[in-house]
């Protein structure tokens, strides 16, 4: 029995410790601060992570290989400052966010995890994993209930946390530490040794 769940123990316990601290969870304390609507939230980062770990424990090697292009990397830096810039920009009524269908918040969440997901260290952990382990199934399972062990209480204390901190306040955090990750990402993709503009 220990053997056939190998895959999947490994999957959650490597991405639910690589996940701490990674900016998918500052996105998921964003989404909380924003609509104020866990359970659909919860439910669009289930569902982005199933479809970006199947497809990238699917592609395996040949996918970690393509992520790691210079130009591809570059493309994901300049991602990062997108979602700075959307950070910042506030709804209509950021009070009234919380009054968005849960149809809504939903698809903004699938939306959102799936982008951020791509080229992230857990879905190239999937990747190899995948490639390792040759069961799409279990390692896609596994590293989703490592993503979901880390991320739903970042959604829960998050949305707690913005009955004391205003949401103004958190929209600015989240902007910087994504500007900042899109610059570095940006930046080493081009600063690697024998690389030239």
């Amino acid at each position: 029995m220990g053997l056939i769940l190998e895959p999947f123990l490994i999957s959650a316990g490597l991405v639910a410790i690589a996940e701490i601290g990674d900016k998918t969870q500052l996105l998921a304390i964003l989404l909380a601060a924003r609509f104020r609507r866990p359970v659909p939230i919860i439910l669009g980062i289930l569902v982005a992570t199933l479809a970006n770990h199947a497809a990238a424990a699917a592609v395996g090697v040949f996918i970690a290989r393509w992520l790691s292009g210079h130009w591809f990397q570059a493309a994901v830096g300049i991602g990062f400052i997108v979602m700075a810039a959307w950070a910042l920009i506030p709804d209509k009524d950021d009070e009234g966010a919380a009054s968005r269908g849960a149809g809504g918040v939903f698809l903004t969440t699938l939306v959102a995890f799936f982008i951020v997901e791509i080229g992230d260290k857990t879905q190239i952990a999937t990747t190899l994993l995948g490639a390792r382990f040759q069961d799409i199934g279990l390692v896609a399972a596994g590293t989703t209930a490592g993503m979901m062990l880390a991320n739903v209480p970042a959604v829960l204390l998050g949305e707690v946390a913005t009955r004391v901190v205003p949401l103004r306040y958190v929209r600015i955090a989240a902007a910087v530490i994504f500007a900042l990750i899109g610059a570095w990402v940006f930046a080493a993709a081009f600063l690697k040794p024998g690389i030239s503009f």
